[in-house]
């Protein structure tokens, strides 16, 4: 009797191990290479948050050296014979032929064009044009605006005027195709229920699949 209770006291203890060791396999977290684990460490941080001390600063023994002081050149004598630095080239004033911008174009006739206010014989170079480096004469700018007009209105469509253009036989419609604009809707409607209904006609009930 003594032996076979001591056999369940044994067996019992020993379960009751290993299911303790289970248990706390299963409730210890990793530590993702830390000393603490997930809660250890959101335990900390939640005391830290409430906790009313003043936190000591994470570089408190940390030092700093002074900034030394910037080098400047020697004066006098050692720095006479230093050549002086080259002037930008890139502007009109130290560059004589630096191409004018479209911008300076722009205020530069707006400026001559506002001293020359009261100038009667005064002609803008603008309404001049003389035909050369890209330039159109004023008959040349009016041209090009009918041109373009013509072009937006559909004025050549008889005319290939781009390779990408399709061909004139293509773009030709017949004058009965201009005229007929086809079944109405309504005469539509009435033949496809006539055709419907002929068809419900024509079939029989014992064949539904016909």
């Amino acid at each position: 009797m003594n032996s076979a209770y001591l056999f369940r006291v044994g067996l019992g203890l020993v379960g009751l191990f290993g299911v303790t060791a289970g248990l706390s396999g299963c409730v210890g977290s990793p530590t993702y290479g830390t000393d603490k684990t997930a809660m250890e460490q959101l335990v900390d941080d939640v005391g830290s948050a409430v906790s009313l001390a003043p936190r000591e600063p994470a570089n408190k023994g940390t030092k700093y050296n002074p900034r030394p002081d910037l080098v400047l050149p020697p004066g006098g004598a050692q720095t006479a014979g230093l050549v002086a630095p080259q002037q930008s080239v890139a502007s009109r004033e130290n560059n004589p032929e630096w191409v004018e911008s479209p911008e300076e174009a722009r205020e530069r006739l707006v400026a001559e064009a506002d001293a020359n206010a009261d100038n009667p014989r005064y002609r803008s170079p603008l309404l001049a044009g003389y035909g050369t480096a890209g330039t159109m004469t004023e008959t040349q700018k009016w041209q090009a605006f009918r041109d373009a007009r013509a072009l937006q209105k559909g004025a050549y469509i008889d005319q290939r005027r781009l390779l990408s253009d399709p061909p004139t036989e293509y773009r030709q419609t017949q004058d009965v195709a201009l005229s007929d604009l086809g079944e109405p809707e309504l005469k539509k409607e009435k033949r496809r229920k006539a055709e419907a209904k002929a068809a419900r006609q024509g079939s029989s009930w014992w064949m539904p699949f016909q």
